[in-house]
C-alpha cells in the first residue's frame, strides 16, 4: 500500500502555482474544501482557472480567492449568491464560463473517465450552444461537449484512509466524486483521517486510486449560504 497522508495543507498543496486550472468540489457551500481555499488565499496564488459549481460568498469558499483577485476565470454552473462575483463579471475582470449543472457534472465525469466529449441536448438553442457542433440523434438536437480536466482537483470527504479511500457524507457527496478522479494530481481533505482497513469496502464512494495526496483538516466551519427560519 502506498501511504499518500502528508502532514497538513501547506504541504498538500505543494506544487500548485499562478495560471493552474483548479477543479474544487462542493455545492454551495456544501462539500467545500475549506482548508486548502483558505491556504490557497494565504499563498497568494494568482491568475487561476477554477472550475466549481459556485463561487461561495462574498465571505466564504470561492469568494474568498476572488476578493483578492486570485481567480482569472470561472467555470461554474450558478452563481446567485456572490455579490463580488457579479460585480467582477459584469465590470469585465472576471472570465466565466457558465454551463448548465448537469453538464459541468458530466463533463467533469467524462474528463475522469477518459472520455474526450459527449453530446447533450441541455443548452441547445441558448448562448450555451454558440460555436459547438450540432447532430440530431432520435429526432432531437445535441450539442457536443468537451470533458473537463484540471491540474489539481480539491475535494472534501467526511472520512478517508491512508491509501486515499475517501467516503462523503449526505449532500456534500456532490460534485466531490466526479472531480476527484479528472485531477492531474488530487488532493483529499478529510473531517476523519482512519487508518487502512477501517473503511467499509462497500461504503467507498472514491477508491483510493483517484488520489495522490489525503489530510486531516484542521477546521470545518460548514457555513450555509441562507438560513431560512420557520415561525412557530
Amino acid at each position: 500500500m502506498i501511504n499518500k497522508v502528508v502532514a497538513n495543507v501547506h504541504e498538500a498543496l505543494l506544487g500548485i502555482d499562478d495560471g493552474m486550472t483548479l477543479m474544487l468540489g462542493g455545492f454551495g457551500l456544501c462539500g467545500i474544501p475549506e482548508n486548502s481555499i483558505a491556504e490557497l488565499v494565504q499563498k497568494g496564488i494568482s491568475n487561476l482557472t477554477c472550475i466549481s459549481n459556485n463561487a461561495g460568498v462574498d465571505d466564504f469558499g470561492l469568494g474568498l480567492l476572488l476578493q483578492q483577485k486570485q481567480i482569472k476565470k470561472m467555470i461554474s454552473s450558478y452563481v446567485g449568491e456572490n455579490d463580488e462575483f457579479e460585480r467582477q463579471m459584469l465590470n469585465g475582470e472576471l472570465e466565466v464560463d457558465l454551463i448548465p449543472q448537469g453538464s459541468l457534472a458530466e463533463r467533469c465525469r467524462a474528463g475522469g473517465s477518459g472520455i474526450p466529449a459527449f453530446f447533450t441536448p441541455a443548452g441547445y438553442g441558448t448562448e450555451v450552444a454558440e460555436g459547438k457542433e450540432v447532430r440530431v440523434f432520435n429526432g432531437k438536437p445535441h450539442i457536443l461537449e468537451d470533458a473537463l480536466t484540471a491540474d489539481f482537483a480539491i475535494v472534501k470527504a467526511w472520512k478517508g484512509d491512508a491509501a486515499g479511500n475517501l467516503v462523503y457524507k449526505a449532500t456534500a457527496r456532490n460534485f466531490n466524486p466526479m472531480m476527484a478522479m479528472a485531477g492531474k494530481i488530487t488532493i483529499a481533505e478529510v473531517e476523519d483521517l482512519v487508518p487502512v482497513g477501517t473503511l467499509d469496502p462497500n461504503e467507498i464512494h472514491t477508491p483510493g486510486i483517484f488520489v495522490q495526496r489525503i489530510f486531516q483538516g484542521e477546521l470545518f466551519e460548514k457555513k450555509i449560504e441562507q438560513r431560512t427560519l420557520r415561525n412557530k
